[in-house]
């Protein structure tokens, strides 16, 4: 008996999805491992990761098993009322060959942090080996999603312009979560104002404006890098070495950087300088 071309086609494809028992025993292992991660669990990442893993992250580090369980192991708690981030999987798609499978799927993190969420795509794919009645993963890749640039534009405009107000106000809690630890400011002088410096001059109001505003603002993006120009009309009322502040308003020119490390944009440097 001849069997249909088509027919033999169908025959030779893979399993796919969550139709057969395979494919919903992987995607129930899936899930449960997102659900663990979310909160961190140690017991899941080692359920879920074979020994021999090779993990390929985003950012291009490369980490195998014992460095992925040393890094779950040593991540300090979450605080009360901080940041919450949680994982979930959607787009899951499984194909299977025998005792190995790959599983490819859109991996969405949702970061709640101060009554803002914030949400990052990554396309992930694992290999699967089933040991022992078993499957654990062997091998993983995660790849960033890009976003459209017009979309970051717009929401690092909205944070540079959070930034400064934080800086006129003297909202130190606010200014905290827009600057990288690393934060530098480099004045036209060339002095060097470290983000501790700078957070503890406007707590103490060593340091304070009473005009603040920012013009003629460009945003350039450059993958998980941002650069924002402008024009200041600025005046101090204090700063370090002049109590009595500036006798009248001065205009700056500005180029504030903008990095993306994962967990949302982050100041990590500013240098500016008067005509």
């Amino acid at each position: 008996m001849t069997v249909p071309l088509a027919v033999v086609l169908v025959m030779a494809l893979p399993m796919y999805g969550e139709s057969s028992a395979t494919g919903a025993e992987l995607t129930a292992l899936l899930k449960q491992f997102l659900a663990g991660a979310s909160r961190n669990d140690p017991a899941m990442h080692d359920r879920f990761w074979a020994e021999d893993l090779i993990y390929t992250g985003s950012s291009g580090r490369r980490l195998g098993k014992a460095e992925i369980m040393g890094d779950v192991r040593s991540a300090t708690a979450a605080r009360p009322g901080g940041p919450t981030t949680t994982y979930e999987a959607e787009d899951i798609r499984i194909q299977e060959y025998g005792d190995t499978a790959v599983v490819a799927f859109r991996l969405v993190r949702r970061t709640e942090k101060d009554g803002k969420t914030a949400v990052t795509n990554y396309l992930n794919s694992g290999t699967f080996l089933k040991r022992g009645g078993q499957w654990q993963a062997v091998s993983w890749q995660a790849t960033r999603m890009a976003r459209p640039d017009e979309e970051v534009r717009k929401e690092v405009a909205t944070l540079e312009t959070a930034l400064h107000r934080a800086m006129l106000a003297a909202d130190v809690k606010t200014l905290e979560s827009l600057l990288d630890d690393g934060f530098i400011w480099t004045h036209g002088t060339g002095e060097r104002m470290t983000r501790r410096e700078l957070l503890d001059g406007l707590a103490s109001g060593r340091l304070r404006y009473s005009k603040l505003e920012t013009k003629d603002v460009t945003v350039s993006t450059y993958g998980d890098t941002a650069v924002v120009r402008g024009t200041s009309p600025r005046q101090r009322s204090s700063f370090p070495g002049s109590p009595a502040g500036d006798a009248t308003p001065f205009t700056a020119f500005y180029t504030l950087t903008f990095v993306d490390k994962g967990e949302g944009w982050k100041a990590v440097a500013m240098h500016s300088s008067r005509p």
